[in-house]
């Protein structure tokens, strides 16, 4: 998997690298001039020490004047002066010598043919080189530490007004009529031209669920008076005692399919009530109130197709929902649970936080469970004639009142769809 980092990741990355490619540079540079100074000094020191040394005219003056940390050698000498094998190959200038763990610097000088070399125990130099490099490298890591942190900090600073726009956006309040714009909270800059094009998005948002509000309201209104004609015309029908068997059922099947049709119609007109403001104004309920009424409107249906219906109601809660929308989300869960069923049990179970309706049925496939909610979705013809929009509405309605719906399986077959109407239990 691509490696995606954030915007605050990124700010931070572009501040180590900077430090790294700053205080590495900086460090480097440190390390190589410190390097070359100390190797001029210490080739002027041992030259001046050296220069001394051959104006010396005995062997006893030469033995008085090295430091105890020198050691000096030149051609044809005797006992400790004798020229060591090491060094009698090595070339006029500044050298470094190694002895087994000891290491030397060495100025080497030839005058009228003859060798002469001065060395130096460079032991306390390599303590002070080794102190610096420790405090260089404890200053670059120190240097890209203070890179990140200043990095996360500007990060917050910068991307606040980016998160707090973002909040505000996705606030459901922003899709009211009467919502503030959100370009004046910001500075005229790139964060104030997003917040412009934000305003101007959500404008044309409200419009458009404004239009489809009016829309829905107007056409479910419009709907409900040929439902009734329709609705009155079957029962007119299923009184005829000259209707045979087949004309009987077919008139039973619309029948249901105009109170099927005529709960739509009235989901519909109360979610674009709901949506409009006007929820205020709509029944309250509790959730058993609710359960209660839609078992005795389903259980005659249920215990007809041969199902056994259980029932756990679970403690009473007190808490009143909108009844319409509340209704429209068991009733559809119900509805939806009759049609897929030919054998077993429905099951509804009332819970503090909300309500889980169960079925043993053959259950929805797994490739159509992430789809099972948008509009026109259903299941096999064989198993149901619903028209696909139920549980489309039962998801829309949660989104509008702040719901949460789930599908699960059922085991060892089936489903389970658990609404969840309280989050903070």
């Amino acid at each position: 998997m691509a490696f995606k980092p954030s915007l605050t990741q990124r700010i931070v990355i572009a501040f180590a690298l900077m430090s790294l490619l700053v205080a590495g540079a900086f460090a480097l540079g440190m390390v190589g001039m410190v390097h070359v100074v100390e190797e001029r000094l210490l080739t002027a020191q041992l030259g001046r020490d050296l220069d001394r040394l051959l104006k010396m005219e005995t062997m006893d003056e030469w033995r008085a004047q090295p430091r105890a940390d020198q050691l000096f050698h030149f051609s044809g000498g005797e006992e400790e002066f004798a020229l060591p094998e090491d060094v009698a190959g090595v070339g006029e200038g500044f050298h470094e010598l190694f002895r087994g763990e000891l290491s030397y610097h060495a100025i080497v000088r030839l005058v009228d043919g003859r060798r002469y070399v001065l060395l130096q125990d460079q032991s306390d130099f390599e303590r002070r080189e080794n102190l610096m490099y420790v405090v260089v490298l404890v200053a670059f890591l120190l240097s890209v530490l203070v890179a990140i942190l200043l990095g996360w900090l500007l990060a917050r600073q910068v991307l606040a007004p980016v998160i707090r726009l973002a909040h505000q956006v996705r606030h459901r309040d922003q899709l009211l009529a009467l919502a503030p714009p959100l370009a004046p909270d910001y500075a005229p800059d790139e964060v104030g031209q997003l917040a412009v094009a934000f305003d101007a998005t959500l404008s044309q948002l409200r419009q458009t669920l404004e239009r489809e509000q009016l829309f829905t309201s107007d056409v479910s209104h419009e709907l409900r008076t040929p439902l009734m004609v329709l609705a009155s015309s079957c029962e007119l029908l299923l009184e005829s005692p000259t209707l045979d068997g087949a004309a009987r059922r077919q008139v039973q099947r619309i029948a249901r399919a105009t109170d099927e049709m005529g709960e739509l119609v009235q989901t519909f007109l109360q979610l674009a009530r709901a949506q409009s403001g006007q929820a205020e104004r709509t029944p309250q309920a509790t959730l058993r109130q609710v359960a209660d009424e839609q078992l005795a409107h389903w259980r005659e249906p249920i215990e007809a197709k041969g199902l056994r219906l259980d029932y756990l109601p679970g403690n009473d809660a007190s808490t009143r929902y909108n009844a319409p929308l509340l209704r429209a989300v068991l009733g559809n869960l119900l509805r939806n649970a009759w049609h897929y069923t030919e054998r077993g049990h429905i099951r509804l179970n009332l819970t503090a936080a909300g309500f889980s309706v169960e079925d043993s049925g053959a259950g929805i496939p797994e490739a159509l469970r992430q789809s099972v909610f948008e509009p026109f979705v259903r299941g096999s013809a064989e198993r149901g004639d619903g028209l696909g929009l139920g549980l489309s509405l039962v998801q829309r309605i949660c989104a509008q009142e702040g719901w949460w719906i789930r599908l699960l399986p059922a085991e060892p077959h089936g489903c389970r769809f658990e609404v969840t109407l309280r989050r903070d239990l």
